[in-house]
């Protein structure tokens, strides 16, 4: 029998990789096995390789395609010039009759089923060398969109074929050592979702940056997809974590931010133009393109791929704005972060900062220096000098011959899952994409410094600033009896160092996603009315969109408490209610209206004495809606709120009684309470302090102040503060025995047990239960705390 030229995608399974490439192979997949469980991919159909291979024989093209391919790996012939020269004989070949008749067969069928008459199709190239788990081929190939009737669709085609010889594709073989005569195109022609009424995207199923397994990563823009793709637009980011999207009523969407989204790309209007770019308007620029159904959706859709075919997966997907619905229209293993060691990493630090520059989205987690090379056309590629950092407006896949020459790449537009990233990913090289403005504010042959170290959001300072690198290798950790937790602050660098083996979050500071996130004083969102004409500017400005003021501190709060419960999940995340002092409350906007002028703030009105008293009552109850959202609507049921700077049993009691009257009722569904142990009050009346809450986390800086009588803060006594002072450890000793008397656990969350190995020793020898510390001294102090308890065993 002979081979087939035309394979509907129900007739094709991923072991048709030869026969139809891995994009389309991926495409049948899904449509065979996984619209039982409610993915929707578009109908289509492919060409096969046996179709590719005939027209290639008919004209006679494969020893000419090796000759030019010779004269250009000899050095006689640039590689424009042979892949021009390729792609001419393609575009100049004759169609075998035989192959077109099957292709506007299928392509009427195609209309039939749809009742459509020419209906408008993508018509996308897929290499049988393409999708694989260890080389993506990612953009090598053309795809055309909007193509409608017959002349038009067989012209696609035509240059589907010639498009395996683009110069990029050429190179990239090259580079990973496939034969370009082994190597066939089949081309799939997919009905169009109508997309550009509303709007299509990326996701992942791992996050891309760090590898972190448990988040689905989904980048949205209005219009069609290759905006994204291509790196035009800055899309939204919506992160959703994994686990909890089992569970019925959660809504675990842990992360969204509102992208520029300045263009869409729409259907063309007449003449020979398929597709054009149109500006967004204000409302769509100010508006997010998924709610979240659908973000909940598609994220149950990215676990149900992923289980399918046992790898994290780059999945695109698009919305059809005359039916609401939702569609996959590629799948393809990600292969990057999916080869990458889970036991050893690299941890990049800046040693100084310089004057930032300019920010975006980190791609990485690397710190490059170097002189900037400023091209902002592809007709200039020829400029760049390699080593140099790559400065641009945004990438496509004709650029990666230098990019894999650069030291860093940083871009105007594109998003996380944009080209510029992708490839930066699979090159290692790091990059900051979506900066808005760089090819504005960097100087060509300028000296600067791109680092992604401190979480997703990436940051260009002004000249060479020394960084340090360290390798991790948590695979030969000892296992300990005391749980070793971590500390965290910023939910934007949560997910960074996931692979550590930490049994929870043992410190989570609210007041840092408070100042870098919210930016906000909480009483000012609940009463803007009270707070300067500035700063009602000001929160009007962030708080757009949201029904009321107050209702952004909330969904911004709980998304940052939500992103820091997320890398050790399961294990318990102790997050503290915030305990700004209040100088700092008044640096917030519209701070300054709402706090008082004190002496000495850090023994002032701060930690507890705020949360029942009427002047903080208000923003009090915004930190336990934040909280109830986060364990109740999303699900993390593993977060543990604690009260830091508790004076008396009696203030502990006002205080959990405003938190059940905001609805957080210790003991309801599984809620614990614990209580910083942090001033002497709360060692010698330990015994009290226990039978209102379910652990205690000693706060050393705090309780070695107080113990000693020294300000924390002052330089001058900087000498006279040291945690192993003998009288802080009888404190701390007694803490300890006493909270196990009582039956609740106790813990530390300082730099103590980190920077003094004896202080480790001494916290094991008492029977701590945990040490939470900083991630960066992670492995040190594991292993200090092994040794000290095997000292102890004996």
């Amino acid at each position: 029998m002979p081979k087939p030229l035309i394979l509907w995608f129900e007739e094709i399974a991923i072991a048709d990789v030869p026969a139809v490439g891995g994009k389309n192979a991926s495409l049948g997949e899904m449509t065979a096995a996984l619209s039982q469980k409610g993915v929707k991919v578009p109908s289509g159909f492919a060409t096969t390789a046996e179709a590719y291979r005939a027209f290639v024989h008919h004209n006679q093209l494969a020893p000419l395609i090796t000759q030019h391919l010779a004269a250009f790996h000899s050095g006689k012939k640039t590689l424009q010039e042979t892949g021009q020269t390729i792609r001419r004989l393609f575009l100049e070949g004759e169609m075998p009759s035989f192959i077109t008749e099957d292709i506007l067969a299928a392509y009427e069928e195609l209309g039939r089923r749809a009742g459509i008459d020419r209906p408008a199709v993508a018509v996308r190239s897929s290499a049988t060398a393409e999708d694989l788990p260890d080389a993506s081929f990612a953009g090598q190939q053309e795809t055309f969109l909007n193509v409608k009737g017959q002349l038009a669709l067989q012209d696609a085609c035509r240059r589907c074929f010639a498009s395996l010889f683009t110069d990029r594709a050429i190179s990239y073989r090259d580079a990973m050592g496939f034969d370009h005569l082994d190597v066939a195109l089949s081309i799939g022609i997919q009905q169009m979702v109508r997309s550009d009424l509303s709007g299509s995207g990326v996701m992942f199923s791992i996050d891309t940056e760090t590898g972190f397994p448990n988040a689905i990563v989904i980048s949205a823009a209005w219009g069609l997809g290759e905006t994204v793709v291509q790196g035009t637009v800055n899309p939204d980011r919506y992160v959703v974590f994994k686990p909890l999207l089992v569970q019925p009523g959660n809504e675990p969407i842990i992360d969204k931010e509102l992208g520029g989204k300045a263009f869409r790309m729409v259907y063309g209007e007449g003449g020979s133009h398929r597709t054009r770019i149109v500006e967004t308007t204000a409302q769509e620029r100010r508006s997010f393109v998924l709610d979240n159904a659908d973000i909940l959706l598609l994220a149950r859709w990215a676990v149900a791929i992923e289980d399918h075919y046992q790898c994290p997966m780059d999945i695109e997907w698009a919305k059809d704005g005359e039916t609401g619905e939702l569609y996959i229209v590629q799948a393809r293993p990600e292969t990057v972060q999916a080869q990458s060691s889970t036991t050893t990493f690299r941890h990049y630090r800046l040693q100084s900062k310089g004057t930032a520059i300019a920010t975006g989205a980190a791609i990485g987690t690397a710190i490059a220096a170097g002189k900037a090379c400023v091209i902002r056309t592809a007709a200039d590629i020829e400029q760049f000098r390699d080593g140099s950092i790559l400065v641009t407006e945004t990438t496509d896949p004709d650029w990666v011959p230098v990019m894999k020459r650069a030291a860093g790449i940083v871009t105007d537009h594109g998003g996380t899952t944009s080209h510029a990233a992708i490839v930066s990913r699979e090159l290692g090289v790091p990059a900051i994409v979506g900066t808005g403005n760089a090819t504005e504010v960097i100087a060509e042959n300028q000296d600067i410094t791109i680092s992604c170290a401190d979480g997703d959001v990436g940051t260009i300072y002004d000249g060479i600033l020394e960084f340090s690198v360290t390798e991790v290798d948590i695979g030969a950790l000892p296992v300990t009896r005391t749980d070793m937790m971590v500390n965290i602050a910023n939910p934007a660098a949560a997910f960074q160092w996931w692979r550590l083996p930490a049994k929870g979050v043992g410190l989570a500071r609210m007041e840092f996603i408070i100042n870098a996130h919210i930016k906000v004083h909480p009483m000012a969102l609940v009463h803007p009315e009270r707070a300067s004409p500035e700063a009602q500017r000001q929160i009007r400005e962030l708080t757009r969109g949201y029904a009321h003021p107050s209702d952004y501190f909330v969904d911004v709060l709980a998304r940052g408490i939500a992103k820091l419960a997320s890398p050790y999940h399961p294990h318990p995340a102790i997050v503290r209610l915030s305990d700004f002092k209040t100088n700092e409350y008044a640096h917030l906007v519209g701070g300054d209206v709402f706090e008082p002028e004190e002496e000495n703030p850090m023994l002032g009105f701060r930690g507890a004495s705020r949360y029942y008293d009427d002047r903080y009552r208000e923003g009090f109850a915004l930190e336990c809606r934040a909280l109830k959202r986060v364990r109740e609507t999303m699900g993390f049921r593993n977060v543990i709120v604690m009260v830091p700077f508790c004076r008396t049993p009696a203030e502990a009691d006002r205080v959990l009684e405003a938190m059940a009257e905001n609805g957080l009722h210790r003991g309801e569904d599984g809620l614990q309470v614990y209580m910083m142990c942090e001033i002497p009050s709360n060692v010698i009346l330990a015994e009290q302090f226990a039978t209102r809450f379910d652990g205690f986390s000693i706060g050393s800086n705090d309780l070695t102040q107080l113990v000693l009588g020294v300000d924390r803060d002052s330089g001058l006594l900087a000498g006279l503060f040291d945690e192993r002072d003998e009288a802080v450890t009888r404190m701390i000793a007694e803490a300890i025995r006493k909270a196990h008397a009582a039956g609740i656990k106790i813990g530390i969350c300082g730099q103590a047990p980190s920077n003094h190995p004896d202080f480790a020793a001494f916290l094991v020898a008492e029977g701590i239960d945990s040490i939470s510390l900083n991630p960066d001294s992670f492995v040190r102090t594991v292993q200090a705390v092994s040794a000290a308890e095997g000292i102890s065993a004996t």
